[in-house]
């Protein structure tokens, strides 16, 4: 059985590496392994010592207890290290769902969350946020009401990718109360985590029995190629299962990558600290430039996160849909902002990222397209 196209990955796999403004990534600065090395206080040598043999299909056990130290009630025991963040996805699912199964999956959302349950189950069932004038919000009651007797799974994401959306505690507690009283499983993939500009919500491991947590070093940390993450299941039988899935696909993590990982933790704070910086520096940009353009963009200030989901006035840029104009203005302009569409939303809507030191001046290119454009139409 086939599989649908994974239209984010696909849409970047056309300009993401060729064109030279890129407004849309959603992973923040990134560095060389030297830099990583010596903000951590090792070395090369050290580095060059890993031996290249097999690793525990698990993850290492200093490294999944620097994870599990991350969180409140986890032990080393609880978690599993991945060779991506994106098969925790997949083996999560695996394990999880049958055919007969339904699934709630919050949309936006990047597309595995939602395809990869729609693969193996009979519905998935969107709940999407809502747009109101200036931010986005959740409807509990319209949840409440999706849940019936072959539900087995809510999807969610916090800090939420695209909209950069964040529950407030009692927001987060409503949704573990439901999933509670239902005895559904909580996915919650929390890859964002630790780049809330308040008070951040606690992690779904520490609140809820039946929850997944993905996490990973590719956005907050700044690290997509090292290509770490991990999964914390606190249901042991589970746990044993999807290592049995994991055998199936990766086996065990990549030692080089283990041990970057294990040095990237020691430094998360710092590697957070830089991330929510450039995060910071460029929403005071956005502002600026959402305000010069009024009648073209409607913006909602994300809560947290290095994204931004901004919808287009399309009919000021002469476009019928946001997927026209994104592929139009990469082949013309290049400049790359990721329509909607492929997150499974409205296209009306675009993508922006903002955890690039590269964003004002791919922001300035932008403008000066928008300008000319504006100034053609009047």
């Amino acid at each position: 059985m086939k599989i649908e196209p994974f239209l984010t990955e696909q849409f970047f796999t056309q300009y993401e590496f060729s064109a030279p403004h890129l407004l849309a990534s959603s992973d923040c600065e990134t560095m060389a392994i030297g830099e990583l090395l010596q903000m951590a206080g090792s070395t090369l040598d050290e580095f060059a010592k890993v031996t290249l043999g097999y690793t525990e299909s698990q993850g290492d056990p200093q490294l999944r207890s620097q994870v599990a130290g991350m969180y409140t009630d986890i032990g080393k025991e609880d978690v599993v290290i991945l060779t991506s963040p994106v098969e925790g996805i997949y083996l999560a699912m695996q394990t999880l769902l049958e055919p007969d199964d339904e699934v709630i999956a919050l949309r936006p959302a990047y597309d595995a969350l939602n395809n990869v349950a729609r693969h193996l189950c009979r519905e998935v069932i969107p709940w999407n946020l809502v747009a109101r004038a200036d931010q986005w919000e959740l409807d509990f009651d319209q949840l409440e009401s999706m849940i019936g007797p072959q539900t087995r799974m809510i999807v969610v994401n916090f800090p939420h990718n695209p909209t950069g959306f964040v529950p407030s505690a009692a927001e987060f507690e409503r949704l573990i109360t439901l999933a509670r009283a239902n005895d559904v499983w909580l996915f919650c993939d929390e890859i964002y985590r630790g780049l809330e500009f308040d008070t951040p919500i606690p992690s779904a491991a520490d609140r809820y029995e039946k929850s997944v947590v993905l996490g990973g070093l590719s956005k907050t940390y700044g690290l997509p190629g090292l290509r770490a993450g991990w999964l914390v299941i606190r249901n042991a039988t589970l746990r044993d299962e999807l290592i049995n899935w994991k055998h199936y696909t990766t086996i065990c993590p990549a030692a080089p990558t283990e041990f970057l990982a294990s040095q990237a933790l020691l430094v998360k704070e710092q590697l957070a600290s830089r991330s929510k910086s450039i995060i910071q520096r460029n929403l005071e940009l956005c502002e600026q430039f959402f305000s010069r353009f009024p009648d073209h963009f409607t913006w909602r200030r994300p809560r947290a996160g290095s994204v931004a989901f901004v919808e287009l006035n399309l009919l000021n840029f002469g476009f019928a849909s946001a997927t026209a104009y994104c592929h139009h203005l990469a082949q013309n302009d290049g400049i790359v902002l990721l329509p909607g569409k492929c997150l499974g939303f409205d296209d009306s809507f675009v993508r922006f990222g903002l955890g690039r030191a590269s964003f004002q001046s791919a922001l300035e290119a932008f403008a000066t397209v928008v300008s000319e454009k504006h100034s053609v139409v009047n």
